[in-house]
Parts: C-alpha cells; sequence; structure tokens
C-alpha cells in the first residue's frame, strides 16, 4: 500500500478519538432553535421571516445576501420568536432567527426514504442542474471554513480542474464525526462524489483517508471497486493534512501557490466528506442542508458520542445529553483542540460548520506560563506553509504590518503546530492571527482604492 503525505512541516498530536467506534444517535429537538444569519464565508444572509411565521422542517427562513452567500433553512418546524442578536462561536452577538419549536413537521418536498438514488438513475442531471439544486439547498463547506459549494463547482476562466479530492482525513484530535458518517452512509458519500465530478465536469476523484481509519479506507475501497474513476488515497497520520493545500500535495503531488491561488488553480477542487453527504441529499433528496453530524467528547465527559444535529440546537443541550460539563475547570471548544474557538457561553447554537464540541478539561483547559523565545525553530520545522511563525508574531506583536504583510501572513492557514511545538509556550498563533486580519483589512482597503 502506498501511503502518502504532504511534504512540508506537520505534527502529530495526541489523537484522542474517543468515540470512534461509538454509532451516531439522533439528537433531540431543541425547545428553541438559534439560527445565526452567517454560517459561511462570505456575505450574511437576509432574513425572509419575520415574528409570529409559521415554519416547517426545510423552510426557507434566509435568502443568500450576495454572490458569496448560502441561503438557510429551519431545521424544525414552530413559530418565529424573534428575529434579533444572538451570540456564535466567535463570542459576538450576531443577527439572528430564533424559533420556538413544536412539533417536528416536514416540508412535503423532501424525500425522506431510505432510498440510494445514484447517477445512472437520473441521466437527466446536468452539471449545471447539479450546481443550481447545490447553491439552492445552501450547502456549505462542512469541515469549519464553511465556503458555499457551489462556488467551488464555478472556478475563474484562467483555472481549469482535473480533479475532485475529497477530505475524508478528519486529522484534527478528539473529532470522529466525519468517521462515523463514513462508516454509516459510504453509499451516499460516493454517490455525492460522482455528483460533484460530474458538476465539476471532471472524471477523476479521489478520496483521502489518514490510515488511523483501516475500517472506512476499507469500506470505501470496497464500495468504489467498480468505478475505475475512483480512487481513495490513505495517508500517513500527520496534522494538518485536512487543510486543504495540505491535501492536495499529499494527493496530487502538487503545491498551491500563496494566495489568492486555490486549489483549482493546480487542477483540484476539495470538498469535505460531509459536503459530500450534504450535497447527495440537496440533489437526490430535495433536502437543503438543516442537520449534521457533530461530535461531543472530551475526556472527562461522562457519556461522550456522535450525534445527528439539527443546527439551531444549543450547544449546551448536546452537553447535558452526554451528562454535562464536568467539575472544575473547563474550556468548551466548537471544534477541535488544535483549530476550535473556545466559546464564552454554552448558549451557542450548532451551526453548518460545527463538526465537534469538545470539552477539555482541569489542567489541559490552563495555558502554560509564557517563557522568552529560546530560538530553537521548532515552530519553523513544524510549519506546514513553510512560514517562520516566531517572525510573524513578533512583527504582529510590534504592529509591523508592513512587514508581516513582506513575509507572507496572509498563507498562514492558523493550524496551530508552531503553538503545539513552542517549548516555551509563547503565544505565537494569537499573534499571527491579530496580524493576518489586519493586513488582511489593509489589503481589502487599498483594492477598494483600485
Amino acid at each position: 500500500m502506498n501511503i502518502r503525505t504532504f511534504r512540508i512541516g506537520g505534527i502529530h498530536p495526541e489523537e484522542n478519538k474517543i468515540t470512534a467506534e461509538i454509532e451516531t444517535k439522533v439528537a433531540a429537538l431543541p425547545k428553541q432553535a438559534i439560527f445565526p444569519l452567517s454560517q459561511h464565508i462570505g456575505a450574511p444572509t437576509k432574513a425572509v421571516v419575520k415574528k409570529g411565521d409559521r415554519v416547517k422542517v426545510g423552510t426557507l427562513i434566509a435568502e443568500a445576501g450576495g454572490f458569496v452567500s448560502a441561503p438557510i433553512y429551519s431545521s424544525v418546524s414552530g413559530t418565529v420568536f424573534k428575529v434579533d442578536t444572538a451570540i456564535d462561536a466567535t463570542g459576538y452577538r450576531v443577527p439572528a432567527i430564533i424559533i420556538n419549536v413544536d412539533g417536528d413537521e416536514w416540508e412535503e418536498s423532501i424525500d425522506r426514504s431510505e432510498k440510494l438514488e445514484t447517477l445512472d438513475m437520473h441521466p437527466e442531471l446536468t452539471p449545471e442542474e447539479i450546481v443550481e439544486r447545490i447553491k439552492k439547498a445552501g450547502v456549505t463547506g462542512m469541515g469549519g471554513a464553511g465556503f458555499p459549494t457551489f462556488i467551488k463547482l464555478c472556478p475563474p476562466p484562467t483555472a481549469k480542474p482535473e480533479c475532485v479530492i475529497i477530505n475524508a482525513v478528519e486529522c484534527e484530535p478528539y473529532i470522529t464525526s466525519d468517521y462515523r458518517l463514513m462508516m454509516e452512509h459510504a453509499d451516499e458519500i460516493v454517490v455525492g462524489l460522482t455528483l460533484l465530478m460530474k458538476a465539476a465536469k471532471v472524471d477523476k476523484g479521489y478520496i483521502g483517508i489518514e490510515t488511523n481509519k483501516p475500517k472506512a479506507i476499507q469500506l470505501l475501497t470496497e464500495k468504489t471497486a467498480n468505478d475505475q474513476r475512483i480512487e481513495v488515497v490513505p495517508l500517513k497520520q500527520r496534522y494538518p493534512q485536512g487543510g486543504e493545500k495540505q491535501l492536495v500535495d499529499a494527493v496530487i503531488r502538487r503545491q498551491v501557490p500563496a494566495p489568492p491561488a486555490i486549489p483549482v488553480n493546480v487542477g483540484a477542487i476539495v470538498q469535505n466528506v460531509g459536503t459530500a453527504f450534504a450535497v447527495y441529499q440537496a440533489v437526490m433528496k430535495n433536502k437543503p442542508l438543516f442537520e449534521r453530524y457533530t461530535t461531543v467528547t472530551g475526556k472527562k465527559i461522562t457519556n461522550p458520542g456522535n450525534f445527528l444535529v439539527r443546527m439551531g440546537t444549543p450547544m449546551k443541550d448536546l452537553i447535558e445529553t452526554c451528562g454535562g460539563l464536568p467539575e472544575g475547570n473547563n474550556k468548551i471548544l466548537a471544534g477541535g483542540p488544535m483549530m476550535g474557538k473556545a466559546l464564552t457561553t454554552t448558549e451557542v447554537p450548532v451551526c453548518k460548520g460545527t463538526n465537534s464540541i469538545t470539552v477539555i478539561s482541569d489542567k489541559e483547559a490552563v495555558r502554560k506560563p509564557i517563557q522568552p523565545c529560546i530560538r530553537c525553530a521548532k515552530c519553523v520545522s513544524a510549519c506546514p506553509m513553510g512560514l517562520e511563525p516566531f517572525l510573524l508574531a513578533t512583527v504582529s506583536a510590534m504592529h509591523n504590518w508592513e512587514k508581516a504583510e513582506a513575509e507572507d501572513i496572509t498563507s498562514c492557514i492558523e493550524c496551530g503546530s508552531c503553538q503545539f511545538t513552542c517549548p516555551s509556550h509563547r503565544p505565537i498563533l494569537d499573534n499571527i492571527r491579530l496580524g493576518k486580519s489586519t493586513v488582511m483589512g489593509i489589503i481589502r482597503a487599498r483594492n477598494a482604492k483600485k
């Protein structure tokens, strides 16, 4: 077996995949569902419902607010309580629609049957029709970044896609929602990949899976055995292999240049495995994106598990389902320990990009005292983008934005490998994030004047 990986940097944090073999359960409906109007990269959506409106599961509640945007559908039936603000995973109050849940009545247009639909059964599906259905259903990247899926399938004229790569890596410690999805819905994922390939007008598809998931590799290899166009690619365990640029390098041995270059500039369209499943449901079942697989985990959580969750469900409901928060100091993350965001409240709802709720307890939740940099260059060796994190962190702390831009700070993927390896426990990524967001703001302002 030829096991591939990316060529620059990378680390191997402790896995802690304690929920890997726990079958997915359907999470209980919330009493009240909260839908932030921005659950994706790009323009926020615009509410199309008002206080007092009745909605069903699958009713459009917010339409796209621009080209780079994705509509939002209700995951519950009930009455719109108010269109107001709510705290999301960033810790800020954002515009949101809040719905009081009553029953579980679905829109009749959604096909709720278990029958597997394949592309062979639907010759009427043109690439344009597939893209339109994905766009209408509000499908976005399910790995965390949340980029509207249809846009990746409509690359600029200067770029020619040659393949679709399914990101089934799940290299973040603790998280197992993608793994459970593969084990429980492999057929639908394969059909989702064929839909993405047809939409992108390519005849080659890859599924990249790390070797710590041998059952998933075997299952998907069996499911794709009769389709010569699709290759399941076993990948060496290495973080952050789930990063688009790292995955492209590992699978097809091409390196994506610095921004504004994207994977399609070297011929690849990358989609998360959860996105492939959502594409299947959107195109074949007329089902908008309103629920997702989510892991709730932590070493001291009583009953950790994987759940099929309706979006808008407050995270506290899921934590309570798993036995509540452990005693002592806890840090609750939306996402995994490497790239997840620490929450200020558990009232935050599950959104399109919520693949995990991770509870880090006691000593692990507390940062160690910051020591002076010892110039060991471990952060340089670990950086998967070939940057110099110690330098970027220093110039950001000094507000030297010109130098930060010159040193390619916008290429940082915020994976946290630098901070993870630092023996002095320096807040390298914290400073780089500040510098990166500031520099990107400066670049946008400069471009607006042109």
